[in-house]
């Protein structure tokens, strides 16, 4: 024999054991390459999906095209300002808002002017029990108003909405859903929110040429927790051409005034002076 029993056994175990360890780098090899794989698709997925978010908002923001989009989703134009204030024979006509680059200084000189005039509005709407009766007094005394309406229901009164535009009252957006933590997430939602309710009233117009440029911010423009998102809000609106405005004179209807007495008590207290929005003991 050229080799006893015992070395033929080490040789034997040295040979099993490299074989193992083989085995065990050939998995650990397979492993690394699978993990490998997957960093890679999770990576190419983030990406993906990252450029295609950003792309879905820049179709939103110019208005492209292209985008998945569907026709009534149309972003405002920039070069588009809504008028300050009532062109009573305009809006008979059923006109659409023409621009005005000097539409927001406008509307603040309206609240500072010493002529005392009345700009009727109404927000929250349309209502299939309040707004009939509102529409048949307006019209019964000849009197334009404007509707802050919004877009969740306009789309559940459509013929309403057509009934305010149809008889010459101005239709300006308040949103969609008026819920604050909704809303205002971020400058972004505000503006989402706007399109959201733009889109409805154009719907209920039937027409896509439509659009307000006038948006009320639920809660008003400044003030509250939501200060931070509303300053930012006012100037990505202001980039798409789209104004705000507030008021100054209220019937506490809102903080649940409900009698004659104490609406008109309302409205008297806060006709006076140009800053004060809320009733006293609401």
């Amino acid at each position: 024999m050229l080799y006893d029993i015992d070395d033929e056994n080490e040789e034997n175990n040295l040979t099993e054991e490299m074989i193992t360890k083989t085995r065990v780098r050939k998995k650990a090899m397979i492993c690394g390459v699978i993990i490998l794989c997957c960093v890679i698709v999770m990576t190419i997925s983030i990406i993906v999906s990252v450029k295609s978010k950003n792309k879905e908002n820049a179709d939103l923001a110019n208005n492209n095209p292209n985008s998945n989009q569907t026709q009534n989703e149309i972003v405002p134009e920039k070069k588009h300002m809504q008028i300050a204030k009532h062109d009573f024979e305009q809006i008979k006509t059923k006109f659409v808002p023409k621009a005005n680059p000097n539409a927001q200084e406008q509307i603040t000189n309206i609240y500072y002017s010493e002529e005392k005039v009345a700009y009727l509005t109404f927000d929250d709407g349309p209502s299939k029990n309040i707004t009939p009766q509102v529409l048949d007094i307006l019209k019964q005394e000849n009197v334009p108003a404007t509707f802050f309406v919004l877009g969740s229901r306009v789309e559940l009164y459509p013929d309403l909405l057509k009934r305010e535009y149809d008889e010459g009252h101005y239709i300006a957006n308040h949103g969609y859903s008026h819920k604050y933590s909704q809303i205002y997430t971020s400058k972004d939602t505000v503006f989402e929110e706007y399109v959201k309710c733009e889109n409805a009233i154009r719907n209920a117009l039937n027409n896509q040429a439509y659009n307000s440029y006038l948006f009320r911010f639920p809660g008003g423009s400044s003030g509250g927790r939501y200060a931070g998102v509303k300053a930012e809000a006012k100037e990505l609106l202001r980039n798409y051409g789209v104004n705000y405005t507030n008021w100054n004179c209220l019937t506490g209807d809102a903080e649940g005034k409900t009698t004659p007495e104490a609406l008109m008590g309302c409205l008297q207290e806060t006709m006076q002076g140009d800053r004060k929005y809320h009733c006293a003991n609401a």
